[in-house]
């Protein structure tokens, strides 16, 4: 039996990167993916990829700083399921900005779509779980416990998701819900690409495992939390960053 067999599943910004590698491998252990994305052509092409390979997905356009538009998606689960079993909050944005030059608009931007989406989907998410258990996984950043320079708003916000990652696990651990995060390091997507083109030969000097991740490393540590082999796991940083943050 695969490790995650006929479990109701709903991945954010699963058109690409991180996001993508994730819903892909959740589809191979079995998964009914309901895969979102505000690119509504990104995302079906990911779930075409799953229909190809024998697998259950759906696409859906969602805007995951909009509670109207968790609250549709969220009404296609239940006409549909009438469960959900796993929530990853996966959709993010980065924006390289110092603390000095960071406008308000640009900071209420990356705690619209990188911290309140995460408050919007535990908040439709808990409801459901609530009488059978779950697992949400929230990816966070080591920005969240190391900082990064340049990058105030970026690294503020993945704080604030580590934080209520572990405020959801204390209060909804009584459900058997458990809310964990990932801390995914330097990893090459199409979103770090500016980033990996600039620095990409220090990452590897101060990476103690001399190399940068993949998409699909942070994608094998979101399944295992996400799987029955994490049930006495919650309220934890997961860290996929090659060793940086054990300096």
């Amino acid at each position: 039996m695969k490790r995650l067999e006929e479990k109701i599943t709903l991945i954010t910004g699963a058109g690409s990167g991180m996001g993508e590698a994730t819903t892909l491998a959740f589809a191979r252990e079995g998964a009914i993916v309901i895969a979102t994305d505000i690119n509504e052509e990104a995302v079906r092409s990911v779930v075409k990829q799953i229909h190809l390979a024998g697998g259950q997905a759906y696409a859906l356009h969602h805007d995951v700083a909009s509670r109207a538009s968790w609250k549709a998606v969220f009404e296609m689960v239940d006409r549909e399921f009438s469960r959900l079993d796993v929530l990853v909050n996966n959709a993010g944005i980065a924006l390289s900005t110092p603390f000095l030059e960071q406008d308000e608009t640009d900071w209420a931007r990356i705690f619209n779509i990188n911290v309140n989406s995460v408050l919007l989907g535990m908040q439709q998410a808990v409801p459901m779980m609530e009488n059978t258990g779950g697992s949400i996984v929230n990816i966070a950043s080591i920005s969240a416990i190391s900082g990064m320079a340049g990058a105030g708003g970026y690294t503020a916000s993945k704080g604030a998701v580590d934080a209520a990652t572990r405020a959801a696990a204390v209060d909804y651990g009584k459900h058997n819900i458990r809310v964990n995060a990932v801390y995914p390091g330097y990893i090459e997507t199409k979103m770090s690409a500016p980033s990996m083109a600039t620095y990409k030969d220090y990452f590897e000097q101060v990476i103690p495992l001399g190399h940068v991740g993949n998409a699909e490393e942070v994608a094998h540590a979101v399944l295992f939390l996400a799987t029955d082999e994490a049930s006495h796991i919650s309220g934890i940083g997961l860290p996929v960053d090659g060793g940086v943050t054990a300096r």
